[in-house]
């Protein structure tokens, strides 16, 4: 399952908050340096799904905020119904 997301990052704390358009909206705490905010957002969702880490890869947009995330082992009416 493909998650496309929009990064705010240096938020007050990491959750999904809404949906823009066609992507999710998940704001960090983490800063936009280094990969951090990467490495916050693959953890986070991981975390949100209850399932391991090593089951989310960012696909696309190492350097945007706008990313795409795949998700394996997930349906997309499990993330849909999770999300909303």
């Amino acid at each position: 399952m493909m998650l496309p997301v929009r990064v705010i990052p240096n938020a007050r704390k990491s959750e999904f908050s809404g949906r823009r358009e066609s992507e999710f909206v998940l704001r960090l705490s983490a800063p936009a340096i280094e990969g951090k905010a990467n490495r916050e957002a693959i953890g986070f969702i991981a975390e949100y799904f209850d399932i391991p880490r090593s089951r989310v890869r960012l696909v696309s947009g190492e350097k945007s905020r706008h990313k795409i995330f795949e998700i394996v082992g997930l349906e997309p009416s499990d993330v849909e119904g999770r999300l909303a």
